[in-house]
């Protein structure tokens, strides 16, 4: 290792360490990173700054605007209203049909960030008319069930998730392998969608327990207002843009970008420049651009490379191991995930795949197919975005946000994964 490559390895050491542990505001984390990667000249500035000009930067700044917009209309009190009769009953009952709700979105709108920027308005009003205060603690596991509903259960749907998606790009051009939409639904929906769901809706009620106080019937409500048609229509506009996306060939960023920008038109749109400041979370934004460009900073620098290849010298792979060898390869994604986070782990590990399914005597395949568990199983919140703005929109506590992870973790790696393994081995994958 060179001197610039040990700097590196430091740099994003710190920077994992500090959000890891929270000892500093994670936006102010973010920004010393940036400063000291540019002062010492790691990588160039448009590989460091990349996080900003990135579409997800832009998606999740847009998903704020409509957000704001949604509350202030009063849409997501109105819509909110509608699921109270069906969700009253139990807190349960509760967390449940938030969490069904989140993976029901993921089957028609293919945007994690579009997703959350439509459901947590809607979910944090479902929150007041229950009767939970900002800081109770039910609040929070609501808003941690969009955030984790969205980002983990939708792994198990091919579109719907930006890893899956690069990972589908990087099996395509380096191997040829073109992956089924209703084969990938088959092999992961089972645990990672529907056990893994139930598993969440769980382990949020056992961690933020509460006492919802929802109306057991849909309570009357006035007419709706013009603002609250306008809205409608631009909803409606924008998840059809969204879902037809590859038809017309334009990004979610950019049609979220738009709707955004009518949002804030004089006249026409919903919010003044005083409710826009109030409505977009910049720590959030300079936080998601921090961990974009750790990413881009760790496979530009060279570490990533260097690291995934030394971490796959030693793995103890053995062909007549096949459980063994399953664990070690979800433990290499795992451990990737704390470097590169969710979005660059398929970008690096799906190279390895050739080398590693000789040495397991898994197919290529299955190989593929197993780091899904693993980026779909983040152990910390930053290693996955999507959890990140729905913390950030919610004002979620970040300690709040690492123990369901860190538990949710550790009943997928201890129970659903060996589940998993049993479901590859039914359906013949291994």
């Amino acid at each position: 290792m060179d001197s610039s490559l040990i700097l590196s390895a430091i740099l994003v050491a710190a920077t994992i360490g500090l959000w890891a542990t929270a000892l500093l505001p994670e936006y102010l984390v973010a920004l010393l990173f940036f400063t000291a990667a540019a002062i010492l000249h790691l990588v160039p500035p448009d590989i460091l700054f990349s996080g900003f000009s990135s579409a997800a930067f832009w998606l999740i700044l847009s998903g704020f605007v409509l957000g704001a917009a949604i509350r202030k209309v009063g849409l997501a009190d109105r819509v909110a209203a509608l699921l109270a009769g069906h969700l009253a009953g139990s807190w349960w009952r509760m967390v449940a049909g938030v969490v069904l709700l989140t993976y029901a979105l993921a089957f028609v709108m293919p945007s994690n960030m579009g997703r959350i920027a439509l459901l947590m308005p809607i979910v944090m009003a479902l929150a007041e008319q229950g009767g939970l205060a900002v800081t109770d603690r039910g609040r929070i596991g609501l808003a941690l069930a969009v955030g984790f509903g969205t980002f983990q259960l939708s792994a198990s749907i091919l579109p719907a998730n930006v890893p899956n998606l690069i990972m589908a790009g990087a099996a395509d051009s380096a191997y040829g392998v073109r992956l089924s939409y209703l084969a990938y639904l088959a092999l992961h929906a089972p645990v990672l969608g529907i056990l893994k769901g139930l598993a969440l809706a769980l382990c949020i009620c056992w961690l933020f327990p509460a006492r919802p106080r929802l109306p057991a019937t849909a309570l009357a409500q006035a007419p709706m207002t013009q603002a609250e048609w306008r809205l409608v229509a631009l909803l409606a506009v924008t998840l059809g843009l969204w879902m037809s996306d590859t038809l017309h060939g334009i990004s979610p960023a950019w049609i979220g970008l738009a709707a955004a920008c009518f949002c804030l038109l004089p006249k026409v749109g919903f919010l003044n420049g005083d409710e826009f400041a109030s409505g977009v979370n910049l720590r959030t934004c300079l936080y998601i651009a921090g961990i974009l460009g750790l990413a881009a900073f760790v496979s530009q620098s060279g570490l990533g490379s260097m690291i995934g290849a030394s971490v796959v010298g030693l793995l103890p792979l053995d062909p007549a191991r096949p459980g063994g060898n399953f664990a070690a390869l979800l433990s290499l994604v795992t451990a990737l995930n704390f470097v590169v986070t969710a979005n660059g782990v398929p970008a690096l590990y799906t190279p390895l795949a050739e080398r590693l399914s000789t040495s397991t005597g898994f197919s290529l395949g299955a190989t593929l197919m197993i780091q899904v568990i693993g980026y779909a199983t983040p152990l910390l919140p930053y290693q996955a975005s999507p959890i990140v703005v729905a913390m950030g929109m919610a004002k979620v506590p970040p300690r709040d946000g690492i123990r369901l992870a860190l538990l949710l973790a550790v009943i997928t790696l201890l129970l659903l994964a060996p589940l998993d393994y049993l479901w590859f081995a039914w359906l013949g994958w291994i």
